[in-house]
C-alpha cells in the first residue's frame, strides 16, 4: 500500500507524467461528450427494444464505446480503423514493398504505413456506416428520413469514425497507453452504471447459481490475463569481453525476456472486428428483395446464431491473430542482428542464422502457449452462455477480457514513465 501511494505521489508530482494522464482524461471526456450526440431521426423506444439481447449490436456497441446505444455520431467507433489496420498488416505478408516500408525504413516508413491505414479507413467507414444505417432504417429505428437526411447521417457517422481515429492517435502520441484500446475501455467503463442498474432491476433469486458461475469465470479471466501478461520465457545472453587499452568491458550475462502473450489484447480486438463483418453483412442482406442475396444473408445469420461454429471460428481467429501480431511486432532476424552488432551471443548458439533459427523456435513455442491460453479465455464466456442460456455472459466476458488487458498495459506504461523519471 505504501508503495502504491509513493507511486501516486511520483505520478502526480511529475509535471510530464501528470500532463500525459490529464491529456488522456481530457481526450476521453471529449469522446464521451460526442458519443452522447445522436444522429437525426432516432426512435429511442424502438432502439431500446431492438438492442435488448442482440449480441451482434452488443459487440458493435462495445467497439463504438457505447455509441450504438443511442445511435450517436460515434456509432461506428474505432471499428473501421481497426479493420483498416488489420488489412494493412495482412498486406505486409503479401506485398514485399509494404513489408520493407514497415520493418526496414524506420520511423518514416511506419508513418507512411500509418497514413495508408488512415486513407483506407475512409471507404471502410462509408461502407460500414451506410450498411448499418440501412439496417436500422429497415427495422424502423430511423424514421421519417428524406434523401438529404440519409446523406447527412452517413456523412456524420463517417466523420465521427475519422474523428475518433484522430483522437486515438493523439492519445497514443501525447498521452499514455494505446489510444484505440483506451477508447474501447472508456466505452466499457461508461456502460457499467447502466449494466449495474439493469442487474439490480432484473435480479432474480432463481438465477443466483448463474451469477455465482459468472463471478467465478470472471475471476478466472482476470487471474488468467494477469498471469499470461506477466509470464516470460528468458533467453540468456552473454556479452563478449573487449579490451581497449588497459580497460576491459563486457563479459556480463543477462537475458532477453520473451513474453508468453506478446500480442496483448489485440488478437481479441482483431478477431471480433473480423467476425463483425458476416454479422453486419447478413443483417443487411436479409432486408433486400433479391432471393439469392436474402438466402446468403440468412446463411450469415445462421453462422452467427450457431454458437458452436461461431465459438470455434472465434477461437481459431484469436489463435491465428496471436501468431500474426507477434510476427509483426517481434522480428527474430532484427534481434539477432542487434545482438551481433553489440558483441553479444546466446550461449551454445552461433551468431547469425543459427541465432535467428533458435529465437524463432523459442518464440513459436512460447506463442503457442499464449495463443491457446488467450483463445480458451476468449471463448470461455461463450461456453458459459451455451450452458446457462444468458446472452449477456458472452458480451460481459469479452468486455472484461479487454478491460483487464488494457488496465494491465496502462499500469505497465505508467510504471515505465516513473522508472524513466527516477533514472
Amino acid at each position: 500500500m505504501d508503495t502504491f501511494i509513493h507511486k501516486l505521489k511520483i505520478v502526480f508530482g511529475d509535471k510530464s507524467v501528470r500532463n500525459k494522464i490529464l491529456f488522456v482524461l481530457g481526450a476521453l471526456i471529449v469522446f464521451r461528450l460526442f458519443a452522447a450526440i445522436p444522429v437525426p431521426g432516432v426512435d429511442t423506444l424502438r432502439l431500446a427494444r431492438f438492442l435488448d439481447g442482440n449480441q451482434f449490436f452488443g459487440i458493435l456497441n462495445l467497439f463504438s464505446g457505447g455509441g450504438i446505444s443511442n445511435l450517436s455520431i460515434m456509432m461506428l467507433g474505432v471499428g473501421p480503423f481497426i479493420t483498416a489496420s488489420i488489412i494493412m498488416q495482412l498486406l505486409t505478408i503479401m506485398v514485399p514493398s509494404l513489408k520493407t516500408l514497415y520493418h526496414e525504413e524506420g520511423e518514416a516508413g511506419r508513418k507512411k504505413f500509418a497514413q495508408y491505414s488512415r486513407i483506407l479507413t475512409v471507404p471502410l467507414a462509408f461502407v460500414q456506416g451506410l450498411s448499418l444505417l440501412v439496417v436500422l432504417e429497415k427495422q424502423g429505428i430511423l424514421t421519417s428520413l428524406s434523401f438529404t437526411d440519409r446523406i447527412v447521417n452517413v456523412v456524420l457517422v463517417v466523420a465521427g469514425a475519422l474523428f475518433l481515429m484522430w483522437v486515438g492517435e493523439l492519445i497514443s502520441e501525447f498521452g499514455i497507453g494505446n489510444g484505440v484500446s483506451l477508447l474501447i475501455f472508456a466505452g466499457i467503463v461508461a456502460s457499467l452504471p447502466s449494466q449495474i442498474g439493469q442487474f439490480f432491476f432484473s435480479f432474480n433469486t432463481a438465477d443466483i447459481p448463474i451469477y455465482i458461475a459468472f463471478l467465478f469465470v470472471s475471476v478466472i479471466v482476470v487471474v488468467g490475463v494477469v498471469y499470461a501478461t506477466e509470464a516470460e520465457r528468458p533467453i540468456p545472453v552473454t556479452y563478449a569481453k573487449r579490451t581497449i587499452g588497459t580497460k576491459t568491458t563486457g563479459g556480463i550475462s543477462t537475458y532477453i525476456p520473451l513474453r508468453i502473450n506478446q500480442a496483448g489484447v489485440m488478437p481479441i480486438i482483431f478477431a471480433l472486428s473480423i467476425l463483425l463483418f458476416p454479422q453486419m453483412l447478413g443483417s443487411f442482406l436479409v432486408t433486400l428483395k433479391s432471393g439469392t442475396l436474402v438466402s446468403i444473408g440468412h446463411a450469415f445469420v445462421w453462422f452467427v446464431q450457431n454458437q458452436w461454429l461461431y465459438g470455434i471460428t472465434y477461437f481459431i481467429f484469436v489463435f491465428l491473430f496471436t501468431y500474426f501480431y507477434t510476427a509483426v511486432t517481434f522480428d527474430p532476424e532484427s534481434m539477432a542482428n542487434n545482438l551481433q552488432k553489440n558483441g553479444a551471443f546466446i550461449p551454445g548458439v552461433r551468431p547469425g542464422q543459427q541465432t535467428i533459427a533458435y529465437v524463432s523456435k523459442v518464440l513459436t513455442r512460447v506463442t503457442m502457449v499464449g495463443a491457446l491460453f488467450l483463445g480458451v479465455i476468449a471463448v470461455l464466456p461463450l461456453v458459459m452462455r451455451g450452458i446457462t442460456g444468458v446472452a449477456q455472459l458472452s458480451l460481459g466476458g469479452t468486455a472484461l477480457l479487454i478491460a483487464v488487458a488494457v488496465v494491465i498495459d496502462l499500469v505497465k506504461k505508467v510504471e515505465a514513465q516513473i522508472s524513466m523519471r527516477e533514472y
